[in-house]
């Protein structure tokens, strides 16, 4: 058996060996095991290995003896390279036996490879044969070369490792000065693509890319990929935060931007000509790091600008703001022009945050990063809109053509929604919205802000989750919805509709139908029996079915009306 337990420890000459158990993972990447191989070669050494083994990463070597007891121990030897002399070897007893079963531990261990010196015969053709076996690099070298191998192995990879510190230094430095001159997330992505070439973006958590840096070619081949779904958003609840395999996902990589217990997005690079290595995503979570400062910076000089900008809109919306040309004076100073024909848009989520199970800082996030998807929406396309999020819903006022249709308007925002919905995923919630009338005057924005409160509450209820209705599209519907005791309203239709209020029996539902398309062909028999696809007769025996339940409403105007307005409210949702 493998013999571990009595062994010296490291030689005072070894690189400390990663991999341990507790050991944190390296800091920065090897030379290729092909360099050793050829280092070897120099020395006059014999290299026996599948060509595809040799592009591994070694970061330190380390003896036989420790690597089998740390093997044994159940530690990884990923990215160590092994070293054996005849008398190492000797201690495993010589036997064939035992010495396939030490290469077979190794390889199992993750190993790099193996290196032998001072060996021949038996032993040799052991080893040989085992490495075959296993696929584990063998590299044979003379006794009278070893020392000039092995200073020189751990001379590159320091050398190398020297190099890659240096530019992680160098990239803090570069990168913390674009932070301390008041650079954006725009000029750090510039700074990444600098280091690593190809494109490097910066979304929100959702996936939103809200800062981006590269050639076209690059951004393009970037935005073609599996990764972005059709709106244009970074799946990023799909995509693997770190290192990543070679394979076809290689050539891009991401991480998170953190600070303190927050996640505040996704810095990503893309290189269409290469694969992104580790120490291009130890060089990647720098810039994060430093993302993360620029974030939480701007975050803070935004809340302060934020107050002031919801000051004066909730002021606006209230019709405390001053004359017209105050108000557009003073919304000129913030940045936004609302001298100009406009919708006011109210967007609020689905979910019912008063009954929620989440806590009040988780939903005080999500509703920060739902005003957020707003405002970048609505900046990308104009920038002088104003746009905020109060604590239950999302205010804009969205530029509209003079004497717009409603059919134009709706098409309008709804693309703006489209940008804020995506397609649901990464986290997004839910959400619907309320659009008014145009007006062309600031006075006009309390009336207009009643109706898009209107329009979002009342078609949430018409149309369910999800709802963008315009209050023009709300009908009778409005009016109902000034009533504010729900109870008042299913009184009503409990009334009115007597058990056809109910679903107590399955043919209910049917019978409400037949009456509401009644009622909107204006009692027209005929037209209805061909809507509902029903044959004449049978038609006049629910007509007759009806009245018995409800009363002579073929013949009463005021009935019909009354059970009109009741299938409305029926209809209605949260009643």
């Amino acid at each position: 058996m493998v013999k571990v337990a009595n062994d010296p420890p490291l030689p005072e000459g070894d690189l400390p060996a990663a991999g341990r158990v507790g050991d944190p993972e390296p800091e920065v990447s090897g030379i290729s095991l092909r360099l050793i191989a050829g280092l070897a070669a120099t020395a006059h050494g014999v290299v026996r290995a599948d060509a595809y083994r040799l592009d591994v990463s070694v970061d330190s070597t380390t003896q036989l003896r420790s690597a089998l007891r740390d093997a044994g121990a159940g530690a990884r030897l990923t990215h160590r390279l092994v070293l054996a002399d005849a008398a190492a070897l000797a201690d495993q007893d010589g036997d064939p036996a035992t010495l396939g079963e030490v290469v077979a531990l190794l390889d199992t261990g993750g190993a790099a490879g193996l290196v032998v010196s001072g060996l021949s015969g038996t032993p040799l053709a052991a080893l040989v044969a085992a490495a075959e076996s296993t696929g584990l690099p063998l590299i044979d070298v003379p006794l009278d070369h070893i020392a000039t191998f092995t200073t020189e192995v751990l001379s590159a990879i320091l050398e190398h490792q020297t190099a890659i510190l240096r530019r992680l230094e160098d990239a803090d430095r570069a990168l913390v000065q674009i932070v301390l001159a008041g650079g954006s997330l725009d000029d750090l992505c510039e700074q990444v693509v600098g280091f690593l070439d190809g494109a490097a973006m910066v979304t929100t958590t959702d996936g939103r890319v809200i800062a981006r840096a590269g050639s076209q070619r690059e951004l393009d081949h970037a935005l073609s990929l599996e990764c972005f779904d059709r709106t244009g958003r970074l799946l990023t609840e799909a995509e693997p935060m770190g290192p990543r395999p070679d394979g076809p996902t290689a050539n891009r990589s991401a991480v998170r931007i953190v600070a303190g217990h927050l996640d505040h997005g996704v810095l990503m690079a893309f290189c269409s000509h290469r694969h992104l290595t580790v120490d291009d995503v130890r060089l990647l979570e720098r810039a994060a790091t430093v993302a993360a400062l620029a974030i939480t910076k701007d975050q803070a000089v935004s809340a302060v600008e934020s107050k002031y900008r919801a000051e004066f809109l909730r002021d606006a919306l209230a019709g405390r703001a001053g004359s017209p040309a105050d108000a557009v004076a003073h919304a000129s100073s913030l940045g936004w022009d609302i001298d100009r024909p406009m919708v006011v848009v109210v967007a609020e989520t689905d979910e019912d945050d008063d009954r929620s199970t989440r806590d009040a800082d988780e939903v005080r996030f999500l509703q920060q990063r739902f005003a957020r998807a707003w405002t970048h929406a609505v900046a990308v396309r104009d920038a002088r809109s104003p746009v905020m999020g109060f604590s239950r819903e999302v205010v804009a006022l969205i530029g509209v053509p003079a004497e717009a249709e409603t059919e134009q308007v709706m098409r309008i925002v709804g693309e703006y929604v489209r940008v804020v919905r995506g397609d649901g995923g990464g986290g997004r919630r839910s959400f619907s919205a309320g659009v008014s009338r145009p007006i062309t005057s600031p006075a006009g924005l309390p009336h207009a802000y009643d109706e898009a409160l209107s329009a979002v509450t009342v078609g949430r209820q018409m149309h369910g989750d999800g709802a963008l209705t315009h209050v023009d599209g709300l009908g009778i519907y409005r009016l109902l919805a000034l009533i504010p005791d729900g109870a008042d309203l299913r009184r009503f239709v409990h009334e009115s509709l007597r058990e056809l209020a109910t679903d107590d029996s399955p043919e209910y539902a049917g019978l409400r139908q037949t009456l509401s398309i009644l009622i909107d062909t204006n009692m027209n028999v005929a037209e209805t029996a061909r809507l509902l696809f029903f044959h004449y007769n049978t038609l006049r025996y629910r007509i007759g079915k009806l009245e018995k339940i409800l009363g002579p409403f073929t013949t009463d105007a005021d009935l019909r009306l009354t059970l009109a307005l009741a299938l409305k409210i029926h209809q209605m949702r949260g009643i």
